[in-house]
């Protein structure tokens, strides 16, 4: 008995790899990478259908895609179901994919990233998500505070085998540990925080942004689609202010998207300044930022490959009407000072 015992242990020993083997993914460096990855998911289609509705409902599956010329990555993970109206509209819901719970998972030390996938499957709906990305990308040219994105082109592949694959594009979103670790920040858990109790500029810079891309769907006060960083040097200062979740902007215009009957306004693509008043000498601050990355901000649109040209003008457009606005004094003292919000 004994003889077989030791027998079994020596073959595990002997099959079992040392952890120093194992190739890790580089957290830093999968966001810094702009390459697209083709990627691949196999779970139990009918099982997310039939559990959509429990938010947080955690399931098992297969992540695989291959990172660069040698990483071939096959790992065991978990999905868990997020969101909330996209979690009962989408035909697959927004999901977190958990990579912590196997620590020879390549994309162990990346934690739990969310996954933003096209509510639909149709063209239309592809062109969504790529613009939602490319939200992301240029509020990554007007602050280093901000959520990076990686592309994917990835297939949902039924584990049943009842179900056929589907493959549209994807993106995953920086955890925000992550963002505000290599900020030499740390992510505010200290409860909502009033507007204008946060960082003023930076605040004044994300009520732009949103403008610029026509988003009406945030707010800083009970945090909705805004996260909140704290500078290590200093907790106690005003929290800085992270936005994501930009679906319902009017740059990305999806379908199902319509403003807050209490904005007034008839479409989404009707923007509305949703931030505070600052003074001219504030507001040319901030300005002055957009105007110095425009050139950036329609190379990103223009050399963005996977846009129709229909999207692609249609963001253009829309870019050019923000920029006129900005650089017209009279508009900006009428839409960010007079005009703007008291409460």
């Amino acid at each position: 008995m004994k003889r077989l015992f030791f027998v079994g242990l020596l073959l595990i020993l002997i099959g079992a790899k040392p952890a120093s083997s194992q190739q890790y993914v580089n957290k830093s460096r999968f966001f810094s990478d702009t390459s697209i990855i083709n990627a691949s998911i196999t779970f139990n289609l009918k099982n997310i259908h039939s559990k959509r509705s429990k938010e947080g409902f955690i399931f098992p599956a297969v992540f695989e895609c291959k990172i660069g010329d040698s990483l071939n990555v096959k790992d065991a993970v978990s999905l868990e179901i997020r969101g909330h109206f996209r979690r009962n509209y989408c035909y697959v819901p927004p999901l977190k994919v958990i990579f912590k719970n196997n620590s020879s998972a390549a994309f162990y030390h990346l934690k739990s990233l969310k996954l933003v996938n096209a509510c639909m499957i149709s063209k239309d709906y592809d062109q969504y998500l790529l613009k939602e990305y490319l939200c992301y990308k240029l509020y990554n040219l007007i602050t280093d505070k901000s959520f990076r994105v990686r592309l994917l082109n990835l297939s949902y592949c039924d584990s049943s085998g009842k179900k056929k694959t589907v493959t549209q594009h994807a993106f995953l979103l920086e955890d925000i540990k992550e963002l505000a670790k290599r900020n030499d920040f740390s992510e505010w858990t200290g409860g909502n925080v009033p507007t204008e109790a946060s960082n003023r500029k930076q605040t004044t810079l994300v009520s732009i942004f949103e403008y610029m891309i026509g988003n009406t769907d945030w707010s800083i006060a009970v945090q909705h689609n805004i996260k909140l960083i704290v500078p290590n040097d200093n907790p106690k200062s005003r929290a800085y202010a992270v936005p994501y979740d930009f679906d319902y902007s009017g740059m990305v215009n999806t379908s199902y998207a319509v403003p807050d009957e209490r904005l007034g306004i008839q479409s989404v693509r009707d923007r509305d300044y949703r931030g505070f008043p600052r003074t001219m000498e504030e507001l040319n601050e901030v300005i002055d930022i957009f105007n110095k990355q425009k050139d950036n901000i329609y190379a990103t649109v223009n050399n963005f490959k996977l846009l129709t040209s229909a999207t692609k003008g249609e963001m253009l457009e829309y870019l050019d009407q923000f920029f006129l606005q900005i650089n017209n004094p009279e508009e900006v003292k009428s839409l960010f000072i007079t005009n703007a919000r008291t409460q």
